[in-house]
């Protein structure tokens, strides 16, 4: 079963879940305190499909795997538009399992970039485990970008703001 996974396009009636999961995202991931408000305000016009997309790994009301957060919009610098990746993330119980999660979010995540006719942005902000993620990040989009580099700050020191 496991090696048929499916993904799916999540939607506000999987907020609950979703936001579960990128609290988790976050402490794993986050370099600053973050706001579960903010989070909100970011995901939810992704799961009503407004200018973005949430392609999920686990079934409608139930337990969600993984998740790719896209945005489509516009970079500082230029009027056209592209499909952003804001994160891309992976239970840590099914980070092993068969089926490869991960690649398989990638791969989707590109077909989307194909069919909306849009160039991606999609990196790795990690601290942790990166090496191999570049390597799978390679094989599935080509030679890297350049690197991103954090100075006084490291990944998963992110705590949730109070108030």
């Amino acid at each position: 079963m496991e090696e048929n996974l499916q993904i799916r396009l999540a939607t506000t009636d999987d907020m609950t879940e979703v936001m579960r999961l990128a609290v988790m995202a976050c402490e794993d991931n986050g370099f600053l305190d973050f706001s579960q408000e903010l989070l909100a305000r970011e995901i939810y016009p992704a799961l009503a499909l407004d200018h973005g997309l949430f392609p999920v790994i686990g079934p409608p009301g139930g337990p969600i795997e993984g998740f790719v957060f896209l945005k489509i919009g516009t970079l500082f610098y230029s009027n056209r538009q592209c499909l952003e990746e804001k994160c891309l993330w992976v239970h840590p119980e099914y980070r092993a399992a068969k089926g490869g999660r991960a690649r398989k979010l990638l791969d989707f995540t590109k077909k989307t970039a194909d069919t909306l006719q849009l160039p991606l942005i999609i990196g790795i902000f990690s601290t942790r485990r990166s090496a191999g993620k570049e390597k799978l990040y390679e094989r599935v989009f080509g030679q890297k970008a350049g690197a991103f580099f954090l100075y006084g700050a490291e990944c998963g020191k992110a705590h949730q703001e109070i108030g």
